[in-house]
């Protein structure tokens, strides 16, 4: 299929262009390309268009008649970054071309016709940021890492991963070459954690292994995997035929006191199959010298099959929906509801705030932080090891399986720390963005397949609530959410495209496309995305879950809805006021050291004269 084909009218003049943004109409000449949509009225100082089709989540057509013919229409945009563009145009023959161009190219199933295979960066790049989140480096990061704060709690094993070395004294992260073999390993004993806990670890109790390199194990999993040492490969493979999709519990996070955070699917419900010997092996090598350990279910009481008691008589169950939904459409339809609300300016603000509440948004993010602090507490608090899972493990669990450690963990509350979640978390743990994202809230519900959702917007709603309650804790602002939030929908970049690391790999997405991380990480883009409030915060941050403590994203809900400049105008003057102040405390800083230097001189003056 050649794009030529699809597009009927690749060049209009006398388009009027109006937004939801803004309540002025620009008229200019409207060009549809293969991937763009653009509008422009080659005047100095007016508003241009620049849309890419895969932004166009509907298209609405309402013709204009005259003497029941067809003089023309209007063509609304409702795209997934929540604007709303009309088009106007004049004539019929051209009203019905674009509309049926438009609706064939943001319409296309073929991933690589998409943007990303054809766009080629016009700057050099600094990082691949394909590769600066492998997941040996990652996960050896996020143990020994961890492990360098402080001696582990005496309630769990002492864990740390087998990593490759060349030294045996003075191992840096950095060094840590891409392994080459399978489950490869090292005497942890010969690592030096750190001068902070000033000893060696004495076990290595993780592995690298490669049981699910042609992804036959786990579809959704990715090729390289970190499993306990004591586990087999044919143990792996037997706790994922027990568990949905394959999804065999799989380390998340290492606490700093050494409580470990796993993830995982449900278990299946097979007629005369009660019990997984392998998967008992897997959470109870876990448990260490812990005497109990949580089994903590997102999905909902009765909605899911959980472990039984008798086999997993260490484990206590805890129930901590999200919200009462049955599939992560059901996410996508409260957030459609809730844009749909926030859209009605004309509404009383009664009926605005009961259609607010009837959304059931809120209620989503109030109970995602609350499912997560409970997590949080079981981790910090109790010592005690913790395995989430809801239904397949793909969206209610990454949820709360991440809030965990941007709550327990501050190099998660930095940018390249929330990258490295998202990806481990997120891209890495298979969540499938394409298929979650091909249709948004504007899209009528009977149109959306049973698979979109909306589990990542939640995501992010949910670190702007822990934004908004510790502003100074985080180094980067909100607006690296919502360009989150866009680039999971629409993007130049290959981060967020396909399901897997399966279909990835089959596409050659990081050879064949630039990465995200690569853009975001070049210095002049980081500088707009830091927080000027940021004061790096090594404590555990322990939000509010009360209703009262929630707020409106209006950042990102109502940006097309109400002018956004005033926001815009106040963070410039809060850089301005921190930039001050940085320069002050400079020139305070030089003026003490002139003072201290001046009163050594003085003093030696005073001690020549009285030695005179």
């Amino acid at each position: 299929m050649e794009f030529a084909d699809l597009i009927k009218t690749p060049k209009l003049d006398g388009v009027f262009l109006h937004t939801n943004a803004t309540n002025a109409t620009v008229e200019g000449t409207l060009c549809i390309t293969g991937h763009h949509l653009l509008l422009s009225a080659r005047q100095e100082n007016t508003q241009e268009l620049w849309l890419l089709h895969k932004n166009i989540d509907c298209v609405e057509k309402k013709p204009s008649m005259g003497q029941n013919i067809v003089m023309g229409g209007i063509i609304t945009l409702k795209c997934k970054d929540l604007r709303i563009i009309s088009l106007e145009i004049k004539y019929a023959k051209d009203f019905f071309n674009v509309a049926a161009s438009l609706e064939a190219l943001s319409a296309i199933q073929n991933v690589e016709l998409e943007y990303p295979f054809f766009y080629r960066p016009m700057y050099s790049i600094l990082e691949d940021g394909f590769t600066m989140f492998r997941p040996e480096l990652e996960f050896a990061h996020l143990i020994s890492g961890m492990s360098m704060g402080g001696a582990s709690s005496p309630n769990v094993a002492n864990i740390t991963i087998c990593t490759p070395s060349t030294s045996s004294v003075g191992i840096g992260i950095s060094s840590i070459p891409h392994p080459l073999q399978n489950g490869f390993a090292l005497d942890a004993a010969t690592a030096l954690v750190g001068s902070c806990s000033g000893s060696f670890v004495s076990a290595c109790e993780w592995r690298i292994s490669h049981v699910n390199n042609d992804f036959g194990v786990c579809a959704t999993y990715g090729a390289t995997l970190i499993v306990p040492k004591a586990i087999s490969d044919e143990q792996i493979a037997l706790s994922a035929a027990f568990r949905d999709g394959g999804r065999f519990p799989l380390l998340s996070y290492r606490h700093e006191n050494g409580a470990i955070l796993m993830r995982s699917a449900q278990p299946l419900s097979i007629q005369g199959i009660k019990r997984c010997r392998a998967d008992e092996a897997i959470l109870n090598l876990v448990l260490g010298r812990s005497k109990k350990g949580f089994i903590v279910d997102t999905w909902g009481k009765g909605k899911s099959n959980t472990e039984t008691d008798l086999h997993y008589s260490q484990w206590k169950k805890v129930n901590r929906a999200i919200g009462n939904v049955s599939s992560p459409a059901s996410i996508l339809d409260s957030f459609a509801k809730l844009i749909e609300a926030c859209n009605d300016i004309g509404c009383s603000t009664d009926k605005w705030l009961s259609r607010l509440e009837s959304s059931g948004w809120l209620s989503l993010v109030l109970n995602s932080l609350n499912a997560s602090c409970v997590v949080a507490q079981c981790l910090d608090q109790e010592g005690s090891p913790v395995l989430v899972h809801g239904a397949k493990g793909l969206d209610s669990t990454l949820i709360v399986t991440s809030l965990v450690q941007i709550i327990l963990n501050p190099d998660c509350r930095t940018v390249r720390g929330l990258q490295a979640l998202i990806e481990r978390e997120w891209i890495q743990a298979g969540h499938p963005f394409a298929s979650r994202h091909r249709y948004s809230c504007y899209t009528p519900h009977q149109m959306r397949n049973k698979s979109s959702g909306a589990t990542f917007v939640l995501f992010l709603d949910c670190i702007f609530q822990l934004f908004t309650q510790f502003p100074c804790s985080f180094e980067f602002s909100t607006q690296l959410l919502i360009l989150l939030f866009e680039h999971s929908y629409f993007s130049q970049y290959g981060t967020f495209l396909c399901n897997s690391e399966r279909e990835r790999h089959e596409l050659q997405v990081h050879t064949r496309t630039t990465s995200l991380w690569s853009y975001l990480n070049r210095p002049d883009v980081l500088q707009t995305l830091l927080n000027p409030l940021y004061e790096p915060n090594a404590s555990v941050i322990w939000p509010s879950v009360a209703p009262i403590s929630l707020e409106l994203w209006s950042e990102l809900y109502l940006r097309w809805v109400i002018d956004q400049r005033n926001l815009a105008t106040t963070m410039t003057q809060i850089n301005e006021l921190i930039t001050r102040e940085k320069e002050l405390r400079t020139q305070a800083f030089k003026l003490r050291k002139q003072a201290v230097e001046l009163s050594q001189e003085v003093a030696a003056q005073l001690h020549d004269v009285e030695n005179a």
